[in-house]
């Protein structure tokens, strides 16, 4: 199953040892010149061990039998060094194990050349269709994430975790001659052979693409102030993870977030339903899907919010002992050097029973966001995102393109306000969820409709 030279580290309350390895690779294309064409790998092995309240880790970038000792001896090194400041009180850590392997068999991966003859086809169509466009660029990612897990407590773990990305982005100018940039970006697990990249598909996405640039071209400004807004799905999945999927990440709750005194208490309206999936949703695989945590916890679904209602938080096996519930499996490392953190997995909002249509028209003076190029969150559930693309609604139709701008509140006042939420669910994972270290993650929800601040001139 894992390597047969991986051997948790005994004598101590609890260990793992992990052999981590990342392979990475990134084609970019600007108006027909291929300026990146890079694949690397990373990996190696590392420790952690937990004794007397105490956390000793130590990694190092090699896998043989020599190297996998000492970084065992330097992590038991390490916490007996830490134990110096005395013993803490006992914890006993939940010791769920998982045992498998989990990976992932897909179709033979893109060749170099059949991505160059992509970016390429791309670049050709855009020269030849879309008038007036100043820049065009093209970026293909994937990435694979392979993990073998031995536990004191007996988990013996495999997993394998892929996904791929593509990424387009046209260039226009407004009527000042100022440039106006808009991305559309579509990921899925898997390389990128798993991803539908024929050309009626891409042609269809670069029309849409093209046609919200026109719109902008004649945009005008928001008003400032508390509105009424429709959130596309892409930023209800943003809203989701970032400003209310951190605050109930178990680490932060410690930390003083501000739902740890709220569980049983409301904090969305009760059409929002909101879970961190491990590994499934609705009988099928999630695009990250995590089986067993890098603790070797098994995967269990997280549910923060039911029908508006505060009902649990992510968790680690530490976190989850400090908090008196049960462990999740949320415990996650980026690279081999990297200790687990509580991280998210796929955090989305539950489609409700309204049409995107009906919820526009119920709208007679407000706002359709579409698209975020960044934001920002906190602990408190405040949170800032930057708005590129979106338009107005007047009478229950979408009127004229407004100009960048952006979306301001507290996730759980915005929530609370929420009226509708669309049938559809739209997952990405095309990005990733900083905290200390990067991390691969999935959003996903439906549109949904409440108040929130948008920025004016």
């Amino acid at each position: 199953m894992t390597s047969s030279l991986l051997v948790a580290p005994s004598g101590v309350d609890y260990s793992e040892i992990r052999q981590h390895d990342v392979r990475k690779s990134r084609m970019v294309m600007i108006d027909g010149n291929l300026v990146a064409n890079t694949q690397n790998s990373e990996g190696g092995v590392s420790a952690r061990v937990f004794d007397k309240g105490y956390w000793g880790f130590a990694s190092v970038p090699a896998q043989d039998k020599s190297s996998i000792e000492r970084v065992t001896r330097r992590a038991l090194d390490n916490v007996q060094a830490m134990s110096r400041f005395g013993d803490k009180s006992s914890l006993a850590i939940p010791l769920e194990a998982q045992i498998g392997e989990f990976g992932f068999n897909g179709k033979t991966p893109l060749s170099q050349q059949e991505k160059v003859d992509l970016v390429e086809a791309l670049n050709a169509l855009c020269k030849r269709k879309y008038k007036g466009l100043k820049s065009s660029t093209f970026i293909l990612h994937d990435e694979a994430h392979n993990k073998s897990l031995k536990t004191s407590n007996g988990g013996d773990v495999l997993n394998t975790i892929r996904r791929a990305a593509v990424y387009m982005v046209m260039t226009v100018e407004d009527d000042r001659g100022e440039p106006i940039e808009l991305m559309e970006a579509f990921s899925g697990k898997g390389s990128l052979a798993e991803l539908d990249l024929s050309m009626d598909v891409l042609e269809g996405k670069l029309d849409r693409l093209y046609e919200h640039l026109q719109a902008k071209r004649h945009a005008v400004s928001a008003r400032g102030g508390l509105q009424t807004v429709v959130l596309a799905p892409e930023l209800a999945g943003m809203l989701a993870h970032e400003a209310m999927g951190h605050p109930c990440e178990a680490d932060l709750v410690l930390g003083g977030s501000v739902t740890g005194n709220m569980v049983g208490k409301p904090v969305a309206s009760e059409l929002v339903t909101m879970i961190d999936f491990a590994h499934t949703y609705n009988g099928e695989e999630c695009m990250i899907p995590v089986y067993a945590d890098d603790e070797g916890s098994p995967g269990e679904d997280a549910v923060l919010i039911e029908n508006g209602i505060m009902k649990h938080f992510m968790t680690s096996r530490e976190t989850a002992a400090r908090l008196g519930i049960p462990s999740t499996g949320n415990a996650r490392a980026y690279t081999f050097n990297d200790e687990p953190l509580v991280r998210m997995r796929n955090t989305a909002i539950l489609p409700g029973k309204d049409k995107l249509e009906e919820m526009i028209a119920g709208v007679e003076d407000g706002y359709y966001l579409m698209k975020s190029g960044n934001g920002q969150a906190d602990s408190t559930s405040e949170f800032m995102f930057g708005i590129d693309l979106a338009y107005e609604i007047k009478n229950g139709k979408l009127g004229n393109a407004i100009k960048d701008t952006t979306v301001s509140g507290t996730a759980i006042n915005m929530l609370r306000t929420v009226d509708a939420v669309s049938d559809d669910m739209v997952w990405e994972c095309n990005g990733y969820c900083g905290k200390k270290q990067p991390m691969i993650v999935s959003s996903g929800g439906p549109a949904l409709r409440g108040k929130a601040h948008l920025g004016g001139e």
